[in-house]
């Protein structure tokens, strides 16, 4: 069909840009406006990892027997979109909660499903996924960067606009998304398989082996790293504004822009991992990834407006790149080359689940009891040095057993096989 893969890279631009919208600022908005709690924030941020646990399975389920994909997809959407534009009504946290938990059970299964569309669409009409499918996706990235770009331009970092930037955006995208080409996505499960092969619950029993056990636990371990700097990164930002001599300064107004950084250097890490897998192997990849996160909290602890401090943030920015892709994309791998064909598809998703589900959401509980119990200095600001000292802290320990604990020998064959 003409011009397919344009209405695809719209597709993907918007997915990211109704997300982006108010990902990086939530915390600014709950933190520095409204004055909530790290601990009420830190359970209006888990919602996303609640919702990542067992939506997107329970999607694919609705979509593989009752409903096409990009109907499903553009409901979901719509219905994300709505939910957004009550946010500004929402004065409390333990309300602002429910609501964000509403809104992402809608927006977390979108993820899968654009991916599942484009698939379905590119290969119907012949294109090499492997081709043609990365560039399409890259966009979603830009996507993310520009609605970034929207919140801080548009002074709504710190107010509740950033909401209705998104949920403008994604009823609209819901929109879009019904004139797609229909997609009823292959039922690979037949009708009569049980409850727990639907869910991908079979994977489970990959427990059962030592070195899987252990990869697994790992990616629960940094997966609770992994949305750190995304809950807190602009409030500690922003926050230096309440100091006289930096609440002019660049890092100050623009912080959204400046943490955007971390999103460019994903798009420019991606390109990179063929490479360093080839050359190191999955397990030190992963490790670099680990020790970049050392890097990517260490460098935010000893930052500030000054123009030292300001280098030393968008050097942790560029070190993100390497500290996310590295992991995720090698994980993946690691899933791939490691598993049975038979689970590997409910492999990956056990890898998704323990990372964005399990580690994510104990990340931000955790991460908002720790701060709101031992960070809060007498005047009521908060210690970002040691906030920032500690989650250093912690990657390097999880980057040390895991060089120590995690034995797995570098087979290029079977990487290059999976590349390719």
């Amino acid at each position: 069909m003409k011009g397919i893969k344009f209405r695809l890279t719209i597709l993907s631009f918007f997915q990211f840009f109704v997300w982006g919208a108010w990902l990086i600022t939530i915390g600014t908005y709950c933190l520095n406006a409204k004055g909530w709690t790290f601990p009420q924030f830190g359970a209006i941020f888990s919602t996303l990892a609640i919702a990542s646990i067992f939506m997107p399975a329970l999607t694919g389920i609705i979509a593989d027997k009752w409903m096409n994909a990009e109907k499903l997809y553009g409901i979901l959407q719509i219905v994300y979109g709505i939910i957004l534009l009550y946010v500004p009504q929402v004065n409390d946290p333990d309300t602002l909660y429910y609501v964000i938990l509403g809104a992402m059970i809608c927006y977390m299964p979108t993820i899968s499903l654009s991916n599942s569309i484009a698939y379905t669409i590119l290969k119907r009409d012949g294109y090499d996924v492997v081709k043609v499918f990365p560039p399409i996706r890259v966009w979603g990235t830009i996507g993310f960067i520009v609605a970034m770009w929207a919140t801080n331009l548009s002074g709504s970092k710190a107010n509740s606009n950033q909401f209705i930037i998104g949920a403008v955006a994604a009823m609209l995208l819901g929109i879009f998304s019904f004139t797609l080409p229909k997609c009823p996505p292959p039922k690979s499960i037949s009708k009569d398989a049980g409850i727990i092969e639907q869910l991908g619950l079979n994977a489970f029993k990959l427990f059962g082996n030592y070195k899987m056990a252990l990869f697994f636990v790992f990616s629960m371990m940094l997966g609770a790293a992994l949305q750190l700097t995304n809950m807190y990164g602009d409030s500690f930002l922003s926050g230096f504004g309440t100091n006289p001599a930096y609440q002019d300064s660049f890092v100050v107004k623009y912080s959204t822009i400046i943490l955007s950084v971390s999103q460019m250097s994903e798009t420019l890490f991606i390109l990179t991992i063929p490479f360093f897998l080839k050359k190191f192997g999955i397990k030190k990849v992963m490790l670099m990834s680990m020790f970049a996160w050392v890097f990517r909290f260490g460098l935010f602890a000893y930052g500030d407006p000054s123009f030292a401090g300001t280098i030393m943030i968008i050097v942790s920015c560029i070190v993100y790149g390497m500290a996310f892709d590295f992991f995720n994309i090698s994980g993946s791998l690691f899933v791939e080359t490691t598993t049975d064909t038979t689970i590997r598809s409910s492999a990956q998703g056990l890898f998704m689940m323990m990372t964005n589900g399990v580690g994510a959401y104990l990340g931000s509980k955790i991460s908002g009891y720790l701060i709101g119990k031992y960070f809060i200095l007498p005047d009521g600001s908060s210690n970002w040095h040691g906030i920032w000292l500690t989650f250093s802290i912690y990657a390097l320990v999880v980057a040390v057993l895991f060089s120590v604990l995690f034995k797995h020998k570098h087979n290029q064959g079977a990487v290059m096989a999976v590349k390719h």
